[in-house]
């Protein structure tokens, strides 16, 4: 069987598995009920400094897009940090951590941008036992006007200061959560290797406004008829944070970072997705609030399964494994061509796949042949977009189908080349390198 221990920068677990910094982790309670169902690790909610605690809203924090089966697709956070007194947390940290040895505790942390915040905290942490920080530079909301959470993780320089901090001041392996918020991913990546992190964590939540309620025209959740913005969160912000990971683990500057990722995980296919994408571990929140911990047992059945069946033996066998196959557009080979083919047997003639290429400019399937409803590629139109297999809801009706070299493409009236061409060589490029004569 497929062995799934998994040591994160040191941080030894029995899966790669982890509950994120959220309302599911925010106290002893919860995470002995997350470790009992199986969740490999914990990363507590986040700590705040010593004082007068956090104030968070009394009326509805959440708020929702779904599918059209009602399924969650995304959900919208107004919550803030722990409102939980700091010694409380500390006290039940140190207690979970001697009664669950072997997974996985972090300390999320959010404390002002200042030196002796995080001096003075990092020890009270340390002594619980914690098995690592985690940077808490991704909340978009209510901490970020405060000058903590998003207000830092988008200031590359603000990142660096602060994890140099905590690399002095703890001995404890220090991970870097990032926001999404910015434009570019690597450059917080970036600031925070240089200031030594021993990873980072990625994504937190987007800022998202979800709805609108057209009766009282306030954004919701509604607070006493207004509305504010949010941290957006998901199987629908899957793809931005795959695609953040995939920016992290292919940078030159930060190739072999290690990376937590987080972000939509529902499913063991999810997670082997980000592994694979060069993640070491997962971090999965919404689909626990969603579906309840248990859905960890799923996930570690589903893993362990796919790993056998493809004699992958352990996470190393996959980690990163995507990683290499990840380019810019402007080197995909230009000489790749594919078609549509329709499986007649299969087609239950909707018609999606006609509506879809027809409005969409390409006319590249019929809708009637020979008097008859009948829906078949025309090749020579086709472009090999596979918009059509995306919106046929028979799955493997519609699929593409390469060319081989040497094939007449219909739509060109050519061969199809065998030599690899991208667009920084092609004529049409006018930065294109003229290969020297």
């Amino acid at each position: 069987m497929a062995d799934l221990r998994n040591n994160f920068v040191g941080i030894k677990s029995p899966n790669p598995f982890w509950l994120a910094s959220a309302p599911p982790t925010d106290k002893a309670y919860n995470v002995i009920r997350a470790f009992k169902a199986g969740w490999g690790g914990v990363v507590w909610k986040t700590l705040g400094e010593e004082g007068p605690p956090v104030v968070n809203v009394n009326g509805p924090r959440y708020g929702a897009i779904w599918g059209a089966d009602r399924r969650l697709l995304g959900l919208n956070n107004i919550e803030l940090i722990t409102d939980r007194d700091l010694q409380t947390n500390l006290r039940e940290m140190k207690q979970v951590k001697m009664d669950w040895p072997d997974r996985a505790l972090i300390a999320s942390i959010m404390v002002p941008c200042e030196e002796a915040s995080w001096k003075a905290i990092l020890p009270l942490v340390e002594e619980t036992g914690a098995d690592g920080i985690e940077l808490n530079f991704g909340c978009p909301h209510g901490m970020s006007e405060r000058g903590m959470g998003a207000a830092v993780g988008q200031v590359p320089e603000y990142i660096e200061m602060v994890v140099r901090w905590c690399k002095q001041y703890t001995r404890m392996p220090v991970i870097t959560k990032l926001t999404p918020n910015i434009t570019d991913i690597r450059k917080p990546a970036r600031a925070a290797h240089a200031g030594g992190t021993d990873a980072v964590s990625l994504i937190n939540t987007i800022n998202s406004i979800t709805g609108v309620d057209l009766d009282s025209f306030a954004p919701m959740p509604t607070i006493d008829g207004k509305g504010s913005h949010g941290g957006y969160c998901g199987p629908a912000v899957k793809p931005i944070a795959m695609n953040m990971v995939a920016e992290i683990a292919r940078d030159p500057e930060t190739h072999g970072l290690p990376i937590s990722g987080i972000g939509g995980i529902t499913t063991w296919r999810d997670a082997a997705e980000f592994l694979a994408l060069g993640a070491g571990n997962v971090q999965v929140c919404t689909a626990a609030m969603t579906y309840g911990f248990k859905i960890v047992q799923e996930m570690i059945a589903g893993l362990e399964n796919w790993m056998d069946e493809k004699g992958h033996r352990s996470l190393d066998d996959i980690i990163g494994r995507a990683t290499p196959n990840v380019t810019d557009w402007q080197y995909l080979n230009l000489n790749y061509v594919a078609k549509a083919h329709i499986d007649q047997d299969a087609c239950i003639k909707c018609g999606r796949c006609h509506i879809a290429c027809e409005d969409t400019s390409h006319q590249a399937i019929t809708s009637m042949v020979d008097g008859v409803r009948h829906f078949e590629v025309i090749e020579a139109e086709c472009v090999g977009c596979n918009l059509c297999v995306n919106v046929c809801p028979v799955e493997n009706c519609i699929t593409m189908e390469p060319l081989a070299a040497g094939v007449m493409d219909q739509r060109t009236g050519k061969p199809v080349s065998p030599i690899y061409a991208n667009w920084t060589t092609h004529p049409n490029n006018p930065m294109a390198k003229v290969a020297a004569e």
